[in-house]
């Protein structure tokens, strides 16, 4: 039996605390730009007390108006701070892995592909030196990606145990003009998280396992198994836990 990871943003972990500590959930934690300006290291030791049962953790970078591919040296400044930021507290917490945001637009880079990738090797490389470190996992996940080709250069690029894709089904439905076959016949062997959530291919709507239209039957055949973090990212309980029920009979 899969136990997931659920996704909870940091500042609605006490409003969900009762149902995270009677299930013992396995969390990933996003920290947002505006927690992790107001974040105390007496906040984290509150949060290890209420986690008293030590579930395994997982941890989403913030993404708004950051850019890890940014051309603009001084953007890729801000938005190293705010990933360091991020491991000052995994230095505390252990999560197993970080969820970042690849940054890739075709539009924003002219489909010049090699400009993003330049730009964004320049930021990883100072962040996976800390990641090893740590021994924590760095997992980009497909955004507006319409297909696997610029992850795959980047993945290929550091060939790291520490370095991996995060897939992401939700994102997939919506943006990828290519099949779930060739998107993992590229990425399977760098896939180290799944985030599990689901849509009608018009809004990232973050449904249960299921409640849209991606084929996760079919996606999770083609996976056979695959040892990784399952992420559930359904965004209330109700749905959180038809998720976890319905990714458990497909994997069985």
């Amino acid at each position: 039996m899969i136990k997931p990871h659920i996704h909870v943003p940091y500042n609605k972990i006490y409003d969900y605390i009762d149902i995270i500590q009677k299930e013992k959930f396995n969390l990933e934690i996003y920290f947002s730009a505006t927690v992790l300006d107001q974040i105390t290291t007496e906040d984290i030791e509150k949060l290890k007390k209420a986690l008293y049962y030590e579930p395994s953790l997982s941890f989403h970078a913030p993404f708004m108006d950051l850019s890890p591919g940014a051309v603009d040296s001084k953007v890729r400044e801000v938005t190293l701070e705010r990933f360091n930021q991020v491991f000052d507290i995994a230095e505390l917490l252990n999560p197993i892995s970080i969820v970042f945001h690849s940054g890739y637009e075709k539009w924003k880079y002219a489909f010049k592909v090699e400009v993003w990738l330049d730009a964004s090797i320049k930021t990883w490389e100072r962040i996976l030196s800390r990641a090893e470190q740590l021994h924590i996992k760095v997992a980009i996940e497909n955004i507006f990606e319409e297909d696997p080709e610029n992850l795959r250069m980047l993945m290929k690029y550091f060939s790291s145990p520490y370095f991996g894709v995060c897939f992401d089904t939700g994102h997939f439905n919506l943006f990828s003009k290519k099949s779930i076959e060739e998107w993992l016949f590229s990425l399977n062997d760098y896939i180290i998280e799944l985030h599990l959530h689901d849509n009608n291919k018009n809004f990232d709507e973050h449904l249960s396992i299921g409640s849209g239209c991606f084929d996760f039957e079919k996606f999770f055949q083609l996976l056979k198994k695959k040892e990784c973090i399952y992420t559930i990212e359904a965004h209330n309980p109700e749905h959180v836990l038809k998720s976890i029920k319905r990714l458990n009979n497909l994997i069985k």
